[in-house]
């Protein structure tokens, strides 16, 4: 129904009087958004440069969300943490600290994980390449195959330290996905995305098998530091670059690899004209988000960035997942061990 004028007619002085009661206005609060799908609720700085039961708190490269609530954290100086993140960002802290071993008992360069539905820790480490089974106490399990192509040179196509850096298990537990950091020789900037299938989980299930590849374009100057669920079968990607004297570039992508090429059998990326890699959408360019007085211990052009490397996805919205990041710090003075809590918007 139409509202007639006669209903709506206020005078100009009634506003003004109504004004001058109510006081002056209230500011209205700053913009937390990075993009249109993007908002940044804080960030906090109190894990860095920390012990926890004799363990240091910093190199954090993974993370993941554990069957209890808390977040698992992996640092790549083969230790796991698990952190009690329910306050936020600002108030984590560390309930529990692990130390991983390889077979031999030797330290992981581990750089990503996941945690099965069973508890089962999911590690990948970015030396020969590798993906170990651990039980929450930290037993091995074993570990699972991987191509050939995808380890160092000689022994393979990679370069050192540019291989598993991200690590996700798929909607409904079957799948799990590794993210080449950088491109095998000859790839171009075409990273490749390695998956393990299994056709059933729970009690005697049987072992991940290798599964198609897939090819994904980074970009220019840039490696994939993490991937994770999106919560709709696509896929969150944090892509990650750093330049002496400017500092970090951190951007966030939404991916779908469904209709991408198995590229497995493909010697080199982007392969011939029926080869098709995966498709992106940026979502958020994190220099791009307001730095809410965050402190930085290098030149970077928007202080709130450091070396971002883990994501966990907390639970969902309305709109999409809300997100735990951290950053790596290397043990060094001049880096930041930095949680960021985000909440995405899917397009």
């Amino acid at each position: 129904m139409r509202i007639r004028p006669a209903l709506v007619t206020v005078t100009a002085g009634a506003l003004l009087a109504a004004a001058q009661a109510a006081g002056p206005a209230a500011a209205a609060p700053p913009s937390r958004a990075c993009s249109p799908y993007v908002r940044i609720d804080g960030y906090g700085d109190g894990l860095d440069k920390t012990t926890f039961e004799g363990s240091y708190v910093g190199n954090l490269s993974g993370l993941a969300t554990d069957t209890d609530g808390t977040v698992a954290a992996l640092s790549d100086r083969s230790r796991l943490f698990a952190l009690d993140v329910r306050r936020g960002p600002t108030a984590a802290r560390p309930v529990r600290a692990l130390a991983l071993a390889d077979e031999q008992g030797g330290e992981l360069d581990a750089e990503a994980l996941a945690v099965d539905r069973d508890g089962t820790r999911l590690i990948a480490s970015e030396t020969e390449p590798s993906v170990r089974r651990h039980t929450r106490d930290g037993t091995l399990l074993g570990r699972l195959p991987v191509p050939g192509a995808l380890r160092p040179a000689p022994a393979g196509r990679a370069l050192p330290n540019q291989t598993f850096e991200g690590l996700t298990l798929r909607p409904g537990g079957r799948t799990l996905l590794a993210a080449m950091e950088g491109p095998l020789a000859g790839d171009g900037r075409m990273v490749r995305f390695q998956t393990w299938q299994r056709p059933r989980t729970g009690p005697g299930a049987p072992e991940f098998r290798l599964g198609p590849q897939y090819g994904y374009p980074v970009d220019p100057g840039l490696g994939v530091s993490e991937v994770a669920e999106a919560g709709d079968g696509r896929l969150l990607v944090l892509e990650r670059g750093f330049t002496a004297g400017v500092g970090n570039t951190v951007r966030l992508y939404l991916a779908d690899a469904r209709g991408a090429s198995d590229t497995s059998g493909v010697e080199t990326l982007p392969g011939g004209p029926g080869t098709r890699p995966v498709g992106k959408r940026l979502l958020a360019d994190l220099g791009e988000c307001p730095s809410l007085g965050a402190p930085a211990k290098q030149p970077q052009r928007n202080p709130l960035l450091d070396n971002v490397e883990g994501v966990a996805v907390l639970g969902w919205g309305p709109g999409g997942p809300r997100l735990l990041l951290v950053s790596d710090d290397n043990g060094s003075v001049r880096q930041t061990t930095r949680l960021y809590g985000l909440r995405v918007r899917l397009p």
